[in-house]
């Protein structure tokens, strides 16, 4: 008999990130997928990702709606409870062997309480990793790491802060970052497809940015996402194609969001979002040294993905303070001219964009989704799985010490 796998998604750059993990999971012959989508899947301001999940052939399992108010933190909070409580009973009506859910969200924290608290083992991915730059990612991320009963991670920095936080060594899986797959196989938009949909030219320079709010900073995050969109109108001005896609549904996202409808520019063209495929097809454009790309912001996908094209990268602000990254990676502070200066260098500086050519990704290793659906399958469904043991016993040996 198969075993049912619920795999939980909230929003669109999970989604991207588990999609592969899904596939394994359906393809593999003793596992079964219950999908359930939740988040800002549906809600259409966000861009039509419910629609994407089905166009890539994944059925829905349940659809569960969580209350979600952006223009404040007592919002998340809201969205944290009741998600708790519909996601327990969409789990409640699935009756899943296991729950796959990822990183750092909220959403993905409101489900892992859900089935913790329902006895059903939870695996974890990418736990360990570090932001420190004020966002909410790290605690919410940890605390599901003590939560979950499995953790996949995506680099060995990683591993060995699970295994630092006294997980035990046998509930941990160094298999890299799932997506990565992807790329590694071509598996997204062509040049051609790219160009056709968000009509671009070759002639001239292309930047993709996406800017999310610092959760703990969440009333400055208008102010601080106008820096970028003036060094992006400068370089629309001369000539540059500019893509800017909406940030999450976290709190301040409606602050960015009105920030970016005020932009009016023949270059500048604003899309809630581009969906895994497109987005990736843009990064991929990089590949081809005749093109000039370049990526901006401080989305997690501008440190974890962009290393796979070798495409130079800006990253603005503290938002990913402390991620392991490539060389690809420019860090810039909330300044137009800072901003400005560092895009020009991605698109414009023949030996740094050598360097990002040749540049590795900390996060690859080769099979990761199929690494995860075959310990899904195969790990023992146990008393042992459930009941966690903490590695750290505190002994005191000459007085307290770490």
């Amino acid at each position: 008999m198969s075993r049912r796998i619920a795999v939980f998604t909230g929003n669109r750059a999970e989604y991207g990130l588990q999609r592969p993990i899904i596939s394994a999971i359906k393809n593999h012959p003793n596992l079964d997928y219950q999908l359930v989508v939740s988040g800002a899947h549906l809600d259409t301001n966000f861009g039509n990702t419910l629609a994407e999940i089905v166009q890539d052939g994944f059925e829905i399992a349940v659809e569960v709606q969580i209350e979600m108010d952006g223009s404040a933190l007592n919002g998340t909070a809201t969205a944290i409870g009741t998600g708790v409580i519909a996601i327990g009973e969409a789990l409640q009506q699935l009756k899943p062997d296991m729950l796959v859910v990822y990183a750092d969200r909220f959403e993905g924290f409101a489900a892992v309480v859900a089935g913790s608290q329902m006895n059903i083992p939870v695996a974890h991915i990418e736990g360990g990793d570090l932001t420190e730059g004020g966002a909410l990612d790290d605690s919410i991320r940890h605390a599901m790491t003590k939560l979950s009963h499995l953790h996949f991670t995506t680099n060995l920095q990683a591993t060995n802060r699970v295994l630092g936080m006294g997980e035990e060594a046998w509930r941990v899986f160094t298999v890299g970052l799932p997506s990565n797959d992807l790329i590694k196989n071509g598996e997204y938009a062509t040049r051609e497809e790219v160009f056709e949909r968000l009509t671009l030219t070759a002639e001239r320079p292309i930047v993709i940015f996406t800017q999310h709010s610092v959760t703990t900073e969440f009333d400055q995050a208008g102010a601080q996402v106008v820096p970028s969109l003036d060094a992006l109108s400068r370089l629309a001005d001369e000539g540059v194609q500019v893509i800017v896609t909406y940030p999450n549904n976290d709190a301040g996202s409606d602050q960015i969001i009105d920030r970016i409808r005020a932009v009016s520019h023949a270059n500048i063209q604003v899309r809630p979002s581009l969906g895994r495929h497109l987005y990736h097809g843009v990064l991929g454009l990089a590949l081809d040294r005749s093109l000039r790309v370049a990526c901006a912001g401080n989305s997690s996908s501008g440190i974890k993905e962009t290393p796979m094209f070798g495409c130079p990268t800006v990253n603005v602000g503290s938002r990913q303070q402390g991620r392991l990254r490539g060389d690809n990676v420019l860090t810039v502070d909330y300044s137009s001219e800072e901003i400005y200066s560092a895009i020009h260098r991605c698109l414009f500086d023949g030996p740094f964009r050598e360097e990002c050519f040749k540049t590795s990704s900390p996060y690859y290793m080769e099979g990761s989704a199929s690494r995860i659906a075959e310990v899904l399958a195969s790990i023992p469904l146990d008393r042992k799985l459930l009941q966690k043991t903490m590695t750290l016993q505190g002994e005191e040996q000459n007085g307290w010490h770490r």
